[in-house]
């Protein structure tokens, strides 16, 4: 789809990737992709209408889009819990 749009980018090729994974149950295609369907599953309970749960999600689209196109990209802050992620 990304290609059919002109949509050319490797932080959006990652992120359809985490989206793929968590839309078909494919949790082992990214590691992202099950919080991504954990909370998008919270975010079915929380919102009837669609609209707004897609505009609640929204934030959660941006932050996975900013990682980039690799993960793991922050260095460990010493003494920091989950530091060693």
């Amino acid at each position: 789809m990304l290609e059919e749009f002109g949509l050319v980018s490797p932080a959006l090729a990652r992120l359809a990737v985490i989206v793929r994974g968590a839309d078909t149950d494919r949790l082992d295609i990214a590691p992202e992709a099950a919080g991504l369907l954990a909370a998008s599953l919270g975010l079915s309970r929380m919102y009837r209408d669609d609209i707004a749960q897609l505009d609640a999600a929204m934030g959660l689209y941006d932050a996975l889009l900013s990682m980039g196109p690799r993960r793991n990209q922050r260095k460990p802050t010493p003494g920091r819990r989950g530091a060693h992620i």
